[in-house]
This record gives C-alpha cells, sequence and structure tokens, in this order.
C-alpha cells in the first residue's frame, strides 16, 4: 500500500473516530504530505509500508535538517518556528502510532529523533480591570443595538465562564435555554462534553441578547452575523482589535486572552487547579499548570519591585 493511501485512511480516522476538529485535521494534512514529498525525492521514489518501516533514524534527521532549512526563510521569529517544526514531527509521530497499530510497522527510529524545543509561552491574561470592562467597552463600539447586545454577551461569556471563541459561537439558542437548568454545555476540543456554570453577570447578558435575538429558534445558532448566520471566529477578532487598537492594548488582547483571565483571576481568588481543569476542558493538568506559571512570574516581578530586593 502506498504512502498517500494511508494518509488518506490516518486522517479519515482521525476526523470520525478521534473527532479532531477540522483544523488540526487540515494541519496534519499539510505536514504529513510535506514529508512525503521530501521521503519521496529522497528515495528516488514514494515509499511503500515496506519502505516507510525500513526508514532509519538518520532518514528523519534528514528530514529535520531540510525542514530547518526551509524554515530559515519562513516568516515569524525563532521560537515560533521552533514551534512549527515541533508541529510537524508530532504530527509524523502520530501518523506513524496509526501505522504501527493498523499495519504493525516499525517505528523505533522516528521515536529516536529529537523534537525542536520552543520556550513554553505563558498566558499572558488582561487584568482584572481591563476585562471586566471589556464586554461593555466593546458593545459600545458597535453601529446598531443589536450588534451590541450580542458583542456585549459574547465577550461577557468569554471572560465570565472561560470558553474558547469557537466553543461559544458554536452554540445553539437551545444550550442557553437548557443552561438555567444545569449549567451550560460546551462541547469541547475532541468532540469532549463539559458542563460550565453561569454566574448572574453572565446569564444576565446573554439574557438580554436572547430577548434580542434576530431568529430565536432552538436549532437557531445562538450569536449570528448581520444576516442571522453563525457568527465567524474572525469577525469577532475583528471587533476586539478594533477595541484594543483604541484602548492602546498590545496584540496579546484578543479573545482567547480571556479565557486566560478566566482562569488566571480564579487562581488568584483561591481557586483549585482540579476545578479550574474541569472549567476549562483541559485533559492534562500540565495544561492547567501553566497559569500557576504565570502568577509564579507574576509575583516575581512584584518582589523585584520592591525597594531592598536592589541590594
Amino acid at each position: 500500500m502506498q504512502m498517500h493511501e494511508c494518509l488518506e485512511n490516518w486522517l479519515d480516522w482521525l476526523a470520525h473516530e478521534k473527532r479532531a476538529r477540522p483544523n488540526t485535521v487540515q494541519a496534519y494534512r499539510t505536514d504529513v504530505t510535506a514529508t512525503l514529498s521530501f521521503l519521496t525525492d529522497h528515495l528516488g521514489q514514494e515509499p511503500d509500508l515496506d519502505a516507510f518501516s525500513a526508514l532509519r533514524t538518520a532518514d528523519f534527521r534528514a528530514w529535520l535538517a531540510y525542514d530547518a532549512g526551509r524554515a530559515e526563510g519562513r516568516r515569524g521569529t525563532p521560537d515560533g518556528r521552533a514551534r512549527s517544526r515541533a508541529r510537524r514531527v508530532s504530527a509524523l509521530r502520530s501518523f506513524m502510532q496509526y501505522l504501527t497499530t493498523s499495519h504493525g510497522i516499525n517505528a523505533s527510529a522516528l521515536r529516536q529523533l529529537k523534537a525542536p524545543r520552543a520556550r513554553k509561552r505563558l498566558p499572558r491574561p488582561l487584568s482584572r480591570d481591563v476585562a471586566c470592562t471589556a464586554p461593555v467597552e466593546i458593545a459600545s463600539l458597535a453601529n446598531d443595538p443589536l450588534c451590541a447586545a450580542r458583542d456585549e454577551a459574547l465577550f461577557t461569556l468569554l471572560y465570565g465562564a472561560g470558553l474558547r471563541i469557537g466553543e461559544a459561537l458554536a452554540l445553539n439558542v437551545r444550550d442557553y435555554d437548557r443552561s438555567a437548568e444545569s449549567g451550560l454545555r460546551v462541547m469541547g476540543k475532541g468532540g469532549k462534553e463539559r458542563i460550565v456554570p453561569l454566574l448572574p453577570s453572565v446569564m444576565k447578558a446573554l439574557s438580554m441578547w436572547r430577548a434580542q435575538h434576530p431568529c430565536p429558534l432552538p436549532e437557531s445558532p445562538l450569536f449570528v452575523g448581520l444576516r442571522g448566520k453563525r457568527l465567524q471566529p474572525a469577525v469577532a477578532r475583528r471587533v476586539m482589535q478594533v477595541w484594543r487598537e483604541q484602548s492602546g492594548l498590545d496584540n496579546s488582547a484578543t479573545p482567547h486572552a480571556l479565557r486566560h483571565s478566566f482562569a488566571t483571576h480564579l487562581l488568584e481568588g483561591g481557586a483549585d487547579l482540579r476545578a479550574i481543569q474541569e472549567l476549562l476542558g483541559h485533559a492534562s493538568l500540565s495544561t492547567t499548570q501553566n497559569y500557576t506559571l504565570a502568577d509564579e512570574k507574576h509575583l516575581l516581578a512584584v518582589w523585584q519591585a520592591h525597594p531592598r530586593a536592589r541590594k
């Protein structure tokens, strides 16, 4: 079997069995296709399963060196390019694991390959005051009352419940209608569902938007654009970008920063790390622990500002 057939089978398995997001499937397709293209040139022909199983660590190192050379010509910071290369190694390892399970190939050579390491990026939350006033200030920039109510509800939800922008925009009216009973049901990464409790301020903003919703049928999107279709993430990001520029904030003030702010401010208030993990829908506690690192960095900066810290 040729590798392009295996690739399509793997991507289909990712999409339907693992329920990976379409963006993830597309990114893996791009990464592994580029790797197979290199290996075809490297070996002189497209590898089949036997040839792929016979690859040595030296072959994968040659691919990594080739990829690093191409990366030098790409835009972005060295750290960003290292993260991209690490992602491509991760994609290839995932593909190899699938081949090992489904076709019994030997993946030991790839396991010996060390992926590039990039510095861990810590969350960059907004301050409490900025995060609390952001929804109202963003809504004030809207051209009509309908968009204003929608934007205030959306950004209040992002900060008040810690949702990802994609999770919020995937909600339907029925999801909000059911939330009064047991909390908001949110479909997260990998098709994992979680229940998120809603604060009174969040419920109030959503209720005001629900009352003005142009098409409040249960199956309708909860957040819609001017044409009544589901609001796109790019539109929400652009709305926040306008507010960010007018407020003099840096580029880290994005919809996702509101999620970071939700977690960071809970942690600062003494919330349990496991509870924050559940609220955010993180599969691993290590991901949630990044917020403790960010908090320690903030405390260190405060400590170093003390007059005695310079002596």
